[in-house]
């Protein structure tokens, strides 16, 4: 079975997660750091290139009354950046926003509960809502 990549979009840090090979459960992959949508694009096409990867799940910050904000908006732009490497590249790799209203927030809950210390929370809570946003979107498909 082919995996699935989950992407929390950041301005400086981009979370990734990717599914098990069953397809059932999310795990926090890696966290990229730089500047730009080009370089995020371009990094997330090497991750799904050293992986089968079948669809690329990115989380679509719309806001909580369901209307986009500029967030929305760079997300829409990212995506249409990653599917013109996946067309120049010639995979089949689908690409699909999934809301991620309050991932975040969960991410912080989690590491709060877990008694991850305050100084390690800001390099972990993109890897993990990336991986909340993958298992919610998973758990989505299921029902």
């Amino acid at each position: 079975m082919k995996r699935i990549l989950g992407i929390d979009l950041g301005d400086r840090r981009t979370g990734v997660a990717i599914t098990d090979l069953t397809g059932t459960l999310a795990g926090g992959l890696e966290l990229i750091t730089g500047d730009g949508l080009n370089a995020f694009a371009k990094s997330v096409m090497d991750i799904a290139g050293r992986y089968d990867i079948s669809e690329i799940v990115v989380g679509y910050p719309v806001n909580m009354d369901g209307t986009k904000g500029e967030s929305a908006l760079k997300t829409e732009k990212f995506k249409r950046k990653l599917e013109k490497l996946i067309k120049e590249k010639g995979l089949q790799i689908d690409v699909v926003l999934f809301d991620e209203r309050l991932s975040t927030a969960l991410a912080y809950v989690y590491m709060n509960e877990s008694g991850v210390k305050s100084k390690d929370k800001k390099q972990k809570v993109d890897m993990l809502s990336a991986q909340i946003i993958l298992q919610d979107y998973i758990n989505s498909k299921r029902i």
